[in-house]
Parts: structure tokens; sequence; C-alpha cells
């Protein structure tokens, strides 16, 4: 099973600018991280968790509306990392967001930018002050 780490959130004012890292670690034998689909994901108190971005083993990307233009997912495969940086933010950013894999390798994404994800990461708190 592969775990992911979250790091990079916290308090933030709006209009400002955070960059969250996820890095991928005891992938198994023959599991190699360039061949999986990562996405992050942000759950605010109260609401559904959302898909906010997610870049597929090919590198194309997807973006929430909500985000779109703002925030630019990216991957260092090298490092076997994913990160999310976000300009602009709002206190509507206000979340925790996740790290997430998809479940099998050379997982295309859907038309909504959606995978079926295999692992989650921990999660790492995002606070926009107004």
């Amino acid at each position: 099973q592969v775990q992911l780490v979250e790091s990079g959130g916290r308090l933030v004012q709006a209009g400002g600018s955070l960059r969250l890292s996820c890095e991928a670690s005891g992938e198994a034998s023959g599991r190699t991280f360039r061949d999986y689909t990562m996405g992050w994901f942000r759950q605010a108190p109260g609401k559904e968790r959302e898909n906010v971005a997610a870049i597929s083993w090919t590198a194309v990307t997807h973006y929430a509306d909500s985000v779109k233009g703002r925030f630019t997912i990216s991957r260092d495969n090298a490092k076997n990392t994913v990160f999310l940086q976000m300009n602009s933010l709002k206190p509507e950013d206000t979340a925790v967001y996740y790290c997430a894999q998809a479940s099998r390798p050379w997982t295309i994404l859907g038309g909504a930018g959606t995978f079926d994800v295999g692992s989650w990461g921990q999660g790492t708190q995002v606070t926009v002050s107004s």
C-alpha cells in the first residue's frame, strides 16, 4: 500500500499563495509513481469532499471551475511528488486538502476529472482569512 504525505497547508490571508506537496512512498513492487494518475481533493466543514485538480499519468490536467485560473497541479515523477500551487486564495478555499492516487496504473481522467481513488493522504489544513 502506498503512503501519501501532504504538506504545505497553513493560515494565509486572502489574495495570498500556497504550495501544497504530496510525496508518495512505499510503492509496492512493480508499482511506479509515474504510471499513476494523482489528484487533490478538499473538504470544508459541513460539505462533501470535492475534486479540486487532477493530473493523469500522461500529465493531462483537469480543474474544478471554482479554482480554474488560480490553481495549478503538477508532478515531479523523479521525486514521487505531486504539487498544488494555489494563487489568489479566497476564504472559500478554506478546507482540508487531500492528496489521492488512482487505484490502478494508466488511469484516464473522466470528463469531470474524476478517477477511481485507491489511496488517500491524511490531509493538510488550508485556512484563508478575509
